[in-house]
């Protein structure tokens, strides 16, 4: 989502521009590729990639600019600004391609645990530096121009005597929010660092899959119990906790006016006092579970994509 403008991508190479006010398509293409991640984009360019690497590049208007080849399958959707193309591969590495031609402005490795939970975090960006989570429990921040590294931090420490056991993955987008970054990790702990140095402000044990989402008073999460979190954005202390949904298969939240959306594995859109917690409506769709986080244009609508293929936008009454 880049302002009124929302980006999907299709397992079949289908990419489409699509009004986030109206609805209507703008564009629609076929990328000659079948796609392995969503889109990202910055307005000007629009990055997809595929299970062989291929990274694909083109622009507003869907024409293509260049394409180029990273290590391994791209697993999460590009990121794009201030002239770079970011790139999660599956053997662990990140990219910095050049918006422009391509071409690799750096690479950003390290190991990998023997296992892992297959659902890849991406990053965020602000003031020219990528925040990144890493399979192990680190929320890394890097240099958006050069890779360098700035600092690094444990979001969760793997603990345990068999590797199941250690899995500590961040696996959802780190959110930036009034000079601090958050991140959750998988049987770790939610926790919130001071932008610039990575020093810790809060933490509490939290386990997640799904992801978490703040405004400006509370962070909200989805514990891998199903239950929705509302923490005070500050301080980590709790401000409520709605269970009701537990065994609903809730993926990550979003906000949605004055509410907090999550959409379950039937494709129910749940909506959520912001608050209390209380559960205050439900909208059926069309019964499948959304591919990932809902995004957000800046008016307040929430976007996804379910797993038929379906691209919805809810926003608020």
């Amino acid at each position: 989502v880049v302002g009124d403008a929302v980006y999907a991508a299709a397992a079949d190479g289908t990419l489409m521009r699509v009004d986030a006010r109206t609805g209507r398509s703008v564009w629609r293409i076929a990328a000659g590729k079948k796609l392995s991640a969503g889109a990202g984009a910055d307005g000007s360019l629009v990055a997809v990639g595929t299970n062989k690497g291929d990274v694909l590049a083109f622009d507003a208007d869907g024409k293509p600019l260049w394409q180029v080849t990273v290590s391994s399958e791209v697993v999460s959707p590009p990121r794009v600004a201030d002239g770079t193309v970011v790139i999660w591969s599956g053997d662990g590495r990140v990219f910095g391609l050049s918006a422009s031609d391509g071409k690799t402005k750096w690479v950003y490795q390290r190991a990998n645990p023997p296992l892992t939970v297959r659902n890849y975090a991406g990053g965020a960006i602000s003031r020219g530096g990528l925040l990144l989570g890493t399979a192990g429990g680190k929320l890394v921040a890097l240099d958006l121009a050069t890779g360098n590294v700035g600092w690094e931090a444990n979001v969760a420490t793997p603990k345990g005597a068999t590797e199941l056991e250690r899995i500590a993955d961040v696996t959802s987008l780190p959110v930036i929010e009034d000079r601090q970054v958050c991140a959750v990790a998988y049987q770790g702990r939610v926790a919130c660092f001071e932008l610039v140095r990575g020093t810790l402000n809060w933490s509490r044990d939290v386990s997640s899959l799904d992801g978490i989402v703040a405004d400006n008073r509370y962070l909200y999460v989805v514990d891998d119990k199903g239950s929705v979190l509302a923490l005070d954005k500050a301080t980590g202390a709790s401000a409520w906790k709605q269970d009701k949904l537990a065994k609903r298969r809730i993926g990550g939240p979003q906000l949605i006016g004055d509410q907090l959306g999550v959409v379950d594995g039937e494709g129910y859109l749940h909506l959520i006092d912001r608050n209390d917690g209380s559960l205050v409506g439900r909208m059926a769709t069309d019964g499948s579970p959304a591919t990932a986080q809902p995004g957000v244009t800046p008016p307040g609508i929430a976007v996804w994509q379910s797993e038929a293929g379906t691209l919805y936008a809810v926003g608020a009454r």
